[in-house]
């Protein structure tokens, strides 16, 4: 584990209850070190997740599924660029969930996720996820009460389901401020390199907040288990939402002891000539 970061306080405690203005979105108090430093950091972080994940790919033992969720602008895009740019492409895949097609609300809501989740040796990272199920659905009222409060336990079925398969899951909600997404909005518009990032719809979505902080704190809340825990991240600062997403994903992998297969018996006296 890096010095300075004590991840575990950033955990939903599966049974216990969430309060999200509890947790600060600007909060850096777990770390021990300056943004020089974490940089420096997360390089290490880089090579030591470049090595597990080919450890992962050649063992072709353990699955891992990583599940991002945030607001409009709470970094899942950086989040993903940052974290897995130096990683072999041909284990890891990202998983996009946008507005449901006709064929998939023609299913069950996890019939899409379903279809997604990661293969033997593959991580996946879900950007947005078979939550919106009980985030945006909820909030809009497209499904009833009922609908939503039973899908939680139709989730913690799922991943229990995945779990036992031998998939590790992770999940992380990149948790910014209503002001840090009002200034990154802005930003949008005001930079010509990210004006194609912007999207009107943003701002009705953004009326919402409240109802969305509740939707999110009892989803969190509800379906934090051992084997698929939820992480509230700070986001307001892109260095340390990075940093500790990187540094938990490295102790989960770490955690699996893998090891690269051994050579077949056959291959062991063969002399390359």
């Amino acid at each position: 584990m890096t010095d300075g970061i004590h991840t575990r306080r950033y955990i939903v405690e599966p049974g216990g209850k969430l309060r999200l203005e509890d947790r600060d979105p600007a909060d850096t108090s777990g770390f021990d070190g300056g943004e020089d430093y974490a940089l420096d950091l997360s390089k290490q972080l880089d090579q030591r997740l470049d090595r597990l994940q080919e450890k992962l790919y050649a063992e072709h033992k353990h699955k891992v599924l990583i599940v991002l969720q945030a607001m409009d602008t709470g970094g899942k895009d950086g989040t993903i660029r940052r974290i897995f740019d130096g990683v072999n492409p041909s284990g890891v895949r990202v998983a996009h969930f946008k507005e449901p097609t006709q064929q998939e609300l023609d299913h069950d809501f996890l019939w899409r996720a379903h279809a997604q989740v990661p293969a033997t040796g593959e991580i996946v990272i879900f950007n947005r996820s078979h939550y919106e199920g009980v985030l945006v659905e909820r909030v809009h009222g497209l499904v009833s009460k009922d609908v939503w409060k039973r899908r939680y336990r139709q989730i913690k079925d799922f991943e229990r389901l995945l779990s036992e398969e031998d998939t590790t899951i992770l999940k992380f909600f990149l948790h910014i401020s209503k002001e840090e997404q009002k200034r990154r909005l802005q930003e949008r518009l005001s930079d010509p390199g990210k004006q194609w990032k912007f999207n009107i719809d943003d701002l009705a979505e953004r009326k919402l907040w409240p109802q969305y902080m509740k939707a999110y704190q009892q989803a969190l809340e509800s379906t934090s288990t051992k084997h698929a825990p939820w992480y509230v991240i700070p986001a307001d600062k892109n260095w340390i939402r990075d940093l500790l997403v990187s540094e938990i994903i490295v102790g989960a992998l770490e955690e699996l002891h893998m090891e690269y297969p051994p050579l077949a018996p056959e291959l062991k006296s063969t002399v390359i000539r």
